[in-house]
């Protein structure tokens, strides 16, 4: 709906709504001018769409949800191609966003920025307390487009769209070794019942592993260490606030922390089918790598994420230069930026709080279960909260669910009670109606009829017994009428 009204009223300023369209399109120079004042909100209403499609907060509750399907749906359409297209209609209608900017800075950008920070930051942290390896993933994706959607408010628009393009691939990547564990793991997915599966599934597990590095950023030899290098560049250069900025540093190091987690519990570690306690059954005692159908796909997709490393690297900014109407020119001295020690400290840290923190999950010991995450143990009121997902999902039962539910109610009572009984009662009415008209029609006017013609018939009968064809009647008739009118005249006179 905000899509929507926003190109109708995009269509009512401009007059068109082709892009480009020589010098007259709605985004040319002549199509922005007619604009004016109304820029921001026509942004904003397209903004809704985008926040809806590519699932940023508020509207990000059903992308972890649609995750429920098979991994190679949630490889092509939520990590790579059906949740884009939000970051992609923002980055393709920028010049709106950017209309009236003062030093990079217009309101509609500004929503966009903190809209996608408050997602990456949020998402990243209910993904470090998730158990479902598909979810973690799901929640992955959500920060990941919040990150996409940051980068482009604060102007880095070929950075959020290069970090689109690698994202697609080493996400896919990563989704299709979910499922492939998953079928390893006899369809569990549950990574607290796992552990140890690198030495069962190694192809899976180093695959994953690249994909993990890529996501995680880690830079020079994995496409996701330039792009987020870029982002991190841009947001630093930020005119109106830092915190965006740090906010980012944080969300990278989730990212690393969680990944690192992830994959422990899956792959480091001893099969969980040496702890005691029976209620919580090992899925990894019987597992085995996925069969050549499903592994060689992700070496593709692997050989893909470390090949965009060299597509993608800051040595050859096509894309910057694409988007500036410039040619691009190879400079290997770009390589070496200080945003890249940056990012890698934070990768480093990520990694290494994760190595430190759950190097011995799923380890039985005297003070904690082997099914208690080390996070949960550490900090129980914490973990629950990230666990239910900052009780967002409570929040809307409670809130749009209930309100919903409630109308429901008031609009069937008003359908039942009201409405019925109101169109009962213009029915009954309108019965009445027609049986007062059907006797009018019947008593009033079809006997008036019926009494008019019958006296027609008998002033008939009488004016035809005048019509004899005697003379004499005739004659008589006339004098009648001719002493009438003397005695009439005399009278008046």
């Amino acid at each position: 709906m905000g899509v929507f009204l926003g190109m109708l009223w995009f269509y009512h300023s401009s007059g068109t709504l082709l892009f480009y369209d020589e010098g007259h399109g709605c985004l040319d120079n002549a199509g922005l001018a007619m604009l004016t004042a109304s820029a921001t909100y026509i942004a904003l209403l397209i903004f809704c769409g985008a926040v809806g499609k590519s699932g940023q907060f508020p509207l990000h509750i059903w992308l972890p949800d649609a995750m429920e399907g098979p991994t190679p749906v949630s490889a092509l359409i939520h990590a790579a191609t059906m949740v884009a297209a939000g970051v992609f209609l923002v980055a393709r209608v920028y010049p709106l966003f950017s209309l009236g900017a003062i030093g990079g800075v217009t309101p509609s950008l500004t929503v966009v920025v903190w809209i996608g920070v408050t997602t990456a930051l949020m998402a990243a942290l209910i993904a470090i307390a998730q158990a479902d390896i598909k979810r973690i993933l799901a929640y992955s994706t959500v920060s990941q487009l919040g990150l996409m959607m940051v980068s482009l408010g604060v102007g880095g628009v070929a950075a959020g769209i290069m970090h689109l393009l690698a994202h697609g691939f080493f996400k896919a990547l990563l989704f299709l070794g979910a499922g492939s564990v998953i079928h390893g793991c006899h369809h569990d997915q549950d990574i607290r019942k796992m552990g140890g599966l690198r030495r069962f599934m190694p192809v899976t597990f180093l695959t994953y592993a690249v994909g993990m590095m890529a996501l995680s950023g880690v830079p020079l030899f994995f496409s996701g260490g330039w792009t987020k290098e870029e982002i991190l560049h841009a947001t630093a250069d930020w005119p109106r606030s830092h915190v965006p900025y740090y906010l980012v540093l944080a969300g990278i190091i989730l990212t690393a922390l969680y990944m690192t987690r992830q994959i422990i519990y899956v792959f480091f570690g001893d099969r969980r089918d040496r702890h005691r306690n029976r209620d919580f059954q090992s899925v990894s005692r019987d597992a085995h790598e996925s069969p050549g159908v499903m592994t060689a796909p992700l070496i593709v997709l692997a050989l893909c994420a470390i090949f965009f490393s060299v597509v993608l690297t800051p040595a050859w900014p096509w894309l910057h230069s694409y988007l500036a109407r410039e040619s691009a020119q190879f400079d290997i001295t770009r390589l070496i930026h200080p945003m890249l020690f940056v990012s890698l400290v934070l990768v480093a840290a990520g990694i290494g709080l994760g190595v430190l923190v759950y190097r011995r999950a799923g380890v039985q010991d005297r003070h904690r279960p082997a099914e208690t995450d080390p996070l949960e143990y550490m900090q129980p009121a914490l973990f629950r909260f990230l666990e239910n997902k900052m009780w967002l999902d409570e929040l809307y039962d409670r809130t749009v669910i209930a309100f919903a539910t409630a109308s429901a109610r008031v609009s069937e009572w008003m359908d039942r009670r009201v409405w019925d009984g109101l169109v009962r009662a213009l029915g009954r009415l309108g019965q009445l109606f027609g049986i007062v008209t059907t006797d009018l029609d019947e008593r009033g006017i079809n006997a008036g009829v019926d009494e008019t013609m019958t006296g027609t018939r008998g002033l008939g009968r009488v004016m035809s017994g005048w019509h004899s064809g005697q003379i004499q009647t005739y004659l008589g008739v006339v004098a009648i009428g001719m002493l009438a009118l003397l005695l009439l005249y005399a009278w008046l006179a």
